[in-house]
């Protein structure tokens, strides 16, 4: 990646996709060129929260919301040390910032942490033409680095692609810290880093658990030595089929029987672990307004994804797995994904999505209190 941040509001910039279709408009942010897999989000909020999600690690994000940056960038709202995405879209990018916490704008901030980005195109187009061709490589060029775009389609097409990307030890901690309880400690939870954001620990911390954050690495004596009452898998960017670390670490759990919850990445470890394939999406789910059902309760969620790989696990029974019988317990009322499992003869579950949801929405907060649950009837 090649960058500059001076005059990015004035170069012009193209975006090129690895079917040659190409997109023109001005740089937002830095200036230069990157690559990545190209992906949409749908939410009207949060930018700010997607931006730094390491989920987001080697993609570039094209938001569906036309108008961006209204809110600016504070100093509260990151999920992580560091913006992850590889490259940023939008349409139409505010001018002026309105909000009593902002401290700079979206622009600034882009530009200070070397992101290329690319606003004035025309995102709607880009998104249908993603949903009918599905996610794909992409290149952001601006500045001195737009040329002949042949010459740019070669570049988009020797770029890496998603599928097969072990990326999970790139974004996770490199040390282990603790996240301590707010109140009387009750648990303490070993969770696995694989991307790790920020509101996780935080909302476990809420509910009287010490969180151990272990990094992607660890080893299953390292997640025993903190003496867990559960252990947690998170979310993280990458292709699940090149897990087999984190597989192995679970299948040791699940053989002890702790409690266990995983989310977003962590779904799609547990289902390997428990013998379930895994494939790439077309284009992914990615928002904060995606509809989930519990089919534990029938209750349907509004929640806030970020995934373009699947668990294939049954739809229409209980499976017999190693470690008991198994069943898909959320779906996706978009187009039947599974969204969630869990073992019914022992205390392990996942979901899909991301229920820490800093921005919004809150409907599967109760998912935290259900593994504190678990963790109170191992005790008991």
């Amino acid at each position: 990646m090649t960058i500059s941040t001076r005059g990015a509001g004035k170069a012009p910039a193209v975006l090129v996709l690895e079917d040659g279709r190409s997109f023109r408009g001005r740089a937002y942010g830095a200036v230069g060129e990157t690559f990545g897999e190209a992906v949409f989000s749908t939410g009207m909020t949060g930018y700010q929260e997607t931006l730094t999600d390491p989920s987001y690690h080697r993609q570039v994000v094209v938001m569906t919301a036309p108008h961006v940056g209204n809110t600016g960038v504070n100093d509260d709202d990151p999920e992580s040390k560091r913006i992850w995405v590889s490259g940023y879209v939008v349409r139409d990018p505010a001018r002026i910032p309105s909000n009593w916490r902002s401290r700079r704008t979206l622009d600034e901030e882009l530009a200070g942490q070397g992101v290329v980005g690319i606003s004035g195109i025309d995102t709607r187009a880009l998104t249908r033409h993603l949903r009918e061709r599905g996610a794909m490589r992409v290149g952001i060029f601006s500045g001195n680095a737009v040329q002949d775009e042949g010459v740019l389609l070669t570049k988009v097409r020797q770029a890496p692609e998603m599928s097969g990307a072990d990326l999970a030890a790139e974004v996770a901690t490199k040390e282990a810290y603790v996240v301590p309880a707010i109140g009387t400690k009750k648990f303490t939870v070993a969770a696995i880093d694989l991307g790790i954001k920020g509101m996780t620990p935080h909302r476990m911390a809420e509910r009287g658990i010490e969180v151990h954050v272990l990094p992607a690495t660890a080893t299953l004596e390292d997640v025993y030595a903190v003496q867990p009452d559960g252990v947690f898998f998170s979310n993280g960017p990458g292709d699940p089929s090149t897990a087999d670390h984190p597989v192995s670490v679970m299948r040791g759990v699940l053989e002890r029987k702790t409690p266990l919850f995983g989310i977003c990445f962590g779904n799609q470890i547990l289902g390997r672990s428990l013998g379930f394939g895994t494939y790439k999406l077309k284009y992914g789910h990615r928002g904060i307004n995606q509809p989930v059902q519990d089919r534990t309760t029938g209750k349907v969620e509004v929640t806030a994804h970020n995934h373009g790989f699947a668990v294939d696990a049954p739809l229409d029974r209980v499976s017999d797995t190693e470690f008991g019988r198994a069943e898909v317990s959320h779906v996706c009322l978009n187009d039947q994904v599974v969204e969630g499992l869990q073992l019914l003869d022992q205390p392990a579950f996942s979901v899909q999505y991301h229920p820490e949801a800093a921005a919004g929405p809150h409907d599967a907060a109760y998912l935290f209190d259900r593994f504190v649950t678990l963790m109170e009837g191992q005790r008991a």
